[in-house]
């Protein structure tokens, strides 16, 4: 807040984005709403070919706090980066197109680091799934067996935390951690907080800041998207040579040891055996820890698709993370091409209800 106790100071809301035409417009709609004459709206485009842009430069026509950023990189670090450059309010925003936010998203935001003094702050990572696989992955999400006991997906926890959804930081924080490293294709949020913390700054999360994510709606993009943050958390481990929790580690040792076994399985009827037990025995624990959130969250009708969806995430981000701990660690050559495509397919087609809305909106239930 500013020292007279008047109105808040400028905002500079960030938007990294690349081919969201299905979803971008309701956004700054949103934005457009709840934003002060004061503030501003900056999208960087990842050179969308579907109509992004001309959507952008339409609301920037008709409105001067709305701006089009070019973002030759393609990928979210550089977006975020050319959109602070660009940008000048005394805050920074990031939001994402495939996200809905509370009307007082921004106030609460703005709120929470003047309150408590932090230094970048934002809410639970809270999943709103489209259709039915969509919303099995959605509930999914809410389990700590999907995510390693993240807190960053509890939706009621409020304290300090490694990470947060998005951010939000005065911009004089740039000036003394930096701003994100364009190398990293995905965890570059993480590796920016990591920065933050080691400069002895705080990292915030309350349930008072509250958006909902849309999340992938197949399982096969949902196993490419957590094999990319597999991948480039090996990455990230590599540049500051030491991890932060044993959750980044748990999966790929699961798939290594997995593999071993079976391989051993071809010289040796016991290592075969050994592999199979061990199969079995985590079917048992998807199984079994679907109930359980079943149990305390609802959403029986997704129970058939759960267990597939905690093994698409931690398989894929086991292997993810075996092969980038390969190609960083190992060979000290630069990412592979396939980890850093776009997982998330076109909203163009195959939409189950319209952007921006919550399930409850569009199907007429929850889970």
């Amino acid at each position: 807040m500013s020292d007279d106790g008047g109105d808040r100071l400028a905002v500079s809301v960030v938007i990294p984005c690349r081919n969201e035409a299905s979803t971008i417009g309701e956004l700054l709609e949103f934005l457009l709403a709840v934003t002060g004459e004061e503030d501003e709206i900056l999208v960087a485009d990842g050179m969308s070919d579907d109509g992004t842009r001309g959507i952008v430069e339409g609301f920037a026509a008709r409105d001067r706090r709305v701006a089009l950023v070019d973002n030759p990189g393609l990928h979210v670090s550089s977006g975020l980066n050319r959109a602070i450059r660009a940008s000048g309010g005394a805050y920074v925003l990031r939001m994402d197109a495939h996200t809905r936010y509370a009307p007082d998203y921004i106030e609460a935001c703005i709120g929470e680091l003047e309150r408590t003094g932090a230094d970048n702050v934002g809410g639970p990572q809270l999943a709103d799934g489209r259709g039915y696989v969509g919303g099995a992955i959605a509930a999914a999400c809410l389990s700590p067996i999907a995510v390693g006991g993240s807190r960053i997906h509890d939706p009621d926890y409020e304290g300090p935390s490694d990470s947060v959804i998005y951010g939000c930081w005065r911009r004089s924080l740039f000036d003394r951690v930096g701003l994100f490293d364009e190398e990293l294709v995905r965890n570059q949020d993480g590796e920016h907080n990591r920065r933050i913390a080691a400069a002895g700054g705080l990292i915030r999360q309350t349930p008072r800041i509250r958006s909902w994510y849309t999340p992938r709606g197949d399982l096969l993009s949902l196993g490419g998207q957590y094999e990319q943050y597999g991948y480039w958390k090996a990455r990230e481990i590599r540049t500051f040579r030491a991890v932060r929790s044993w959750r980044h580690l748990a999966p790929g040792l699961f798939v290594a040891a997995l593999a071993a076994l079976a391989v051993g399985g071809l010289a040796s009827r016991r290592s075969l055996g050994l592999a199979g037990a061990l199969g079995a025995a985590y079917l048992l624990f998807l199984a079994l820890s679907a109930i359980c959130l079943c149990v305390r969250r609802g959403g029986w009708r997704f129970l058939p698709v759960i267990p597939a969806a905690f093994a698409f995430m931690q398989l894929g981000y086991g292997i993810g993370f075996l092969r980038g701990a390969w190609d960083s660690w190992v060979l000290g050559r630069p990412a592979r091409a396939r980890f850093t495509r776009l997982t998330r397919r076109s909203g163009r087609a195959g939409d189950d209800g319209p952007p921006g809305r919550s399930r409850k909106e569009t199907e007429g239930g929850s889970s």
